[in-house]
């Protein structure tokens, strides 16, 4: 076995894969050309973020088994490309959560105590002690969006401030949070109490400028908003504006839109109540040390025991034919339950194999659910490795189960998530190799899982169908196909629509409002 190690890695992570009998050669800074040249010779390849593992050079590795990223993003790797040649690619997602949430305490606290104006008076040998007066965060609110693993670790070392710590994440049950003393809110009420806000929420198109001008508005003159989670979920234009107006106090930043930052954000720069750092939040010499051991282990198990604890993708070729046809199916039924379910947190998740499905792999049909379901949820892809293990940690219970289905179909798959007293239930099918949605709460209809769909229920009667379309029409958006399941005539029905292309938020607000429903949601799939 020979791994190649093309960044810069701990000399504790060479030793174990040296001392696992694995010959390792360290060989950094290589361009893709140099990289494409000797990529073929190895069995495994570890990373950092500096390497692009491209499509060019895994057509090159003839070899390669697994790719080991030391660290948790993975955007410098084609993972489909990866994936289509059997290829794993491994991470590692728990060893940085200590450090950012840190570094979050570190950057609160800097700039409630204005240490860093405060040391720069003094290497100019000012002695201003009456200009940086501080505020203690004894007694304050703070108020955290995402209250994830990072999230929670920032709540348990700043309770022990005294403080009150309230939170956003619509994802997370109520008893989870509060297990660790934060009481869940809604976004506007953490906006308008917080002093101190500090965001760990993933980057998504829904997270995408969530703080902007409309939300600085609603937030104290006082407060102070950190962000160590990813560049975008903050609009730079409205923070600096924020700022520079003292609509808000104070603000503290570890990523970025850009990075190294672009000459249009550098103007944040010169604002006297920002805080600055260069993407530090895992950024310590234990975090590196942890990713380097981590990824290393990860490798060795992988190639000598053939054991697999940290993919970010699930190897091809080791499931049956008959079960890896119905994968597709499972992910796609979990994303269009969780999206109709209106992205409200889940308690309860069932999934049920009925006829010929019922004697595949279920515990794999199953996990592929769940895949589909966390898909926008935790901002990241899970996978048949980890997705058990992060529904549990969102408080997600999973149940499976096998029964009959009297319907037309030789197997089907039905997909039931319960958030509260609500329950929301799909069901598929697989035919000529296509995933099928075949129901959805209890009208039947049959529709290809192949584009983006949109999903009304309404009153049945003459014209909806026709001005639902030129809704879409008006926008330039192309049904492709379109089915209708219904209760009885003029009874409730629910319409079906695949589309070319995205929707906008604002398409289905009008959708709604035209045929007088209040349900209509856009299923993005692809």
């Amino acid at each position: 076995m020979k791994v190649l190690v093309s960044d810069p890695l701990s000399d504790e992570g060479i030793k174990i894969l040296v001392d696992a009998g694995i010959k390792t050669d360290v060989k950094t800074g290589l361009s893709e050309d140099a990289l494409c040249a000797i990529i073929g010779e190895y069995d495994g390849l570890v990373i950092r973020s500096g390497t692009k593992v491209t499509k060019k050079v895994l057509d090159a590795a003839k070899n390669l088994k697994a790719v080991g990223r030391a660290g948790v993003g993975v955007d410098n790797v084609d993972i489909p490309a990866a994936t289509e040649r059997g290829i794993l690619v491994m991470n590692t997602p728990a060893a940085n959560i200590v450090s950012a949430a840190e570094h979050s305490c570190a950057l609160i606290l800097s700039t409630a105590r204005n240490i860093p104006w405060a040391h720069a008076s003094m290497h100019a040998g000012k002695w201003e002690r009456n200009k940086f007066v501080g505020k203690e965060l004894n007694g304050k609110t703070l108020g955290i969006i995402g209250v994830g693993r990072v999230g929670g670790e920032v709540a348990k070392r700043l309770k022990h401030f005294n403080m009150e710590i309230i939170g956003y994440d619509p994802f997370l049950p109520k008893e989870v949070a509060d297990s660790i003393g934060v009481r869940l809110t809604d976004l506007e009420e953490v906006l308008r109490k917080s002093d101190v806000m500090t965001i760990h929420t993933p980057l998504l198109p829904d997270t995408r400028n969530m703080i902007s001008k409309k939300q600085f508005d609603m937030m104290k003159p006082n407060a102070m908003l950190v962000n160590v989670a990813r560049g975008g979920i903050v609009d730079e234009k409205a923070l600096y504006d924020a700022l520079k107006s003292k609509r808000i106090a104070a603000a503290a930043v570890d990523v970025w839109v850009e990075e190294p930052l672009c000459e249009s954000e550098k103007c944040l720069l010169e604002l006297d109540n920002l805080v600055t750092t260069p993407h530090l939040g895992a950024s310590t010499e234990e975090a590196q040390e942890r990713v380097a051991v981590e990824i290393a282990h990860s490798m060795v198990r992988f190639l000598k025991e053939d054991t697999i604890d940290s993919a970010v993708n699930a190897p091809k070729g080791k499931l049956d034919p008959e079960t890896a046809a119905y994968l597709p199916l499972a992910e796609d039924l979990g994303i269009v339950a969780h999206q109709v379910n209106g992205a409200r947190p889940i308690d309860k998740l069932e999934i049920i194999a009925c006829g010929e499905t019922a004697k595949l792999d279920i515990r794999r049909i199953s996990t592929s659910v769940v895949i589909g379901v966390l898909q926008n949820i935790i901002g990241e892809k899970a996978n048949m490795i980890n997705a058990m293990s992060i529904a549990k940690g969102k408080g997600i219970s999973v149940m499976e189960s096998k029964g009959d289905d009297n319907t037309i179909y030789d197997g089907t798959l039905t997909v039931k998530v319960t958030s509260g007293s609500e329950t929301t239930m799909v069901r598929g099918t697989v035919f000529a190799g296509i995933p099928r949605l075949v129901g959805v709460n209890g009208y039947s209809f049959e529709m290809a899982m192949t584009s983006d769909l949109i999903i009304t229920r309404y009153t049945d009667r003459p014209g909806v169908i026709g001005s639902v379309g030129k809704i879409l029409g008006d926008a330039n958006i192309n049904v492709a196909q379109m089915t209708v399941g219904r209760s009885s005539p003029s009874g409730d029905a629910v319409m079906i629509m695949a589309v070319d292309g995205k929707v906008p938020p604002a398409i289905i607000s009008k959708i709604d409002s035209e045929i007088g429903s209040n349900i209509t949601r856009y299923i993005n799939l692809l």
